[in-house]
């Protein structure tokens, strides 16, 4: 596996393809896959290619500043790295690599419960903004346990994750007889299925660490998370890999900004490849946008250098963005700087990169 990524990559789509070399096809579809019939995956960039920008001109652009905050720290876009489960398929070094390359170029990074090389160990592989995510697979004793632990290892936040009640159904590895290996740990899921709104509350009132509900896809429970006491509302649909026939997170995320009415921030992932996507949802209200399957691209191509250079990429197309929208700094943004519009190519995980096989002869 490649771990030099640097000059040789000058657009999102090499990563893409770099990855598809490194990976198997079992992993390949694990990571591009959604659930049953991936309508909403689709769904997700459908959302994201109906939308336009009206942009301003004649505004002095000459110095651009795509800087944000988390957690009252600086970081260098508006962006964090999603939690991932079994970061290990995509490189060795899994977690430890995704929390170094967050801190160097200055994004933070969100590190899932299970991948490896676990809580601890990922939190001393980075110095920079994170949150630990948690998927429940034990009693109150065990989320405690998780908290301490995190706040122990100078995590930023903790996550709960809620959409995932029960495993879907990936067709996409069902068809191949693909049985993941870290699937055939996965015990406890009856914990996951009878998380409820009392465990956030009891959450709430016993630990200090800010708490994230990932997984919010309605204004409604989002109201509720807010009345909790919950700091961030996030926004997910896990990608298209949970429900099936979901709406895309575009489409959810303004009802659910006008919902929480500033009582909480509110965060978004869901198909997100490009920097024009991340304007659009800070546009909109996001606070901030998770970025999943598109730092994998990076991972699997070059380990941690790898996903440096993808956000190097992202951030000039921000910044560029940025410039050709007529402002100079991502604060400007609201609404009246998008428009809805029929999408152009028919929606796919990969509908970003018109270019993906420009040089395959097609």
């Amino acid at each position: 596996m490649r771990d030099e990524a640097g000059p040789d990559f000058l657009t999102l789509h090499e990563f893409i393809k770099a990855a598809r070399l490194n990976l198997n096809q079992f992993i390949w579809d694990y990571l591009i896959g959604g659930t049953e019939t991936e309508t909403t995956l689709k769904r997700n960039r459908l959302a994201l290619d109906s939308l336009a920008f009206r942009p301003r001109v004649l505004n002095d652009v000459a110095s651009v500043d795509s800087r944000w905050q988390f957690c009252g720290r600086d970081i260098r876009l508006p962006i964090a790295l999603a939690p991932v489960g079994s970061l290990e398929s995509f490189h060795p070094e899994a977690g430890a690599a995704v929390a170094r390359a967050a801190t160097e170029f200055g994004v933070p990074v969100f590190i899932s419960s299970v991948t490896q090389p676990g809580l601890e160990a990922s939190a001393a592989a980075g110095a920079g903004p994170k949150v630990f995510q948690l998927y429940v697979r034990g009693d109150d004793a065990f989320i405690d346990d998780h908290a301490q632990r995190a706040a122990a290892s100078g995590y930023d936040a903790f996550c709960i994750t809620v959409d995932t009640a029960v495993l879907s159904r990936r067709e996409r590895d069902i068809a191949k007889r693909f049985n993941k290996p870290w699937q055939r740990r996965n015990t406890g899921m009856e914990f996951q299925a009878g998380l409820n709104w009392k465990h956030i509350e009891r959450f709430k009132a016993r630990h200090r660490l800010p708490l994230i509900i990932k997984g919010i896809a309605t204004a409604e429970d989002a109201r509720r998370a807010c009345d909790l006491g919950v700091d961030v509302v996030y926004v997910s649909n896990h990608g298209g890999r949970q429900l099936d026939h979901g709406r895309g997170s575009m489409d959810v995320l303004p009802e659910v900004v006008a919902a929480v009415a500033g009582r909480a921030k509110v965060f978004v992932d869901g198909g997100f490849s490009r920097g024009s996507d991340i304007l659009k949802a800070v546009a909109l209200g996001a606070d901030l946008v998770l970025l999943g399957r598109l730092y994998l691209y990076g991972l699997a191509a070059g380990g941690a250098p790898g996903i440096v250079r993808l956000l190097e990429i992202l951030e000039h197309e921000v910044q560029e963005c940025l410039a050709l929208i007529g402002v100079t700094g991502l604060r400007q943004l609201d609404a009246s700087f998008v428009h809805a519009a029929p999408p152009v190519v028919p929606p796919h995980v990969h509908s970003a990169f018109p270019l993906l096989t420009i040089n395959e002869g097609y």
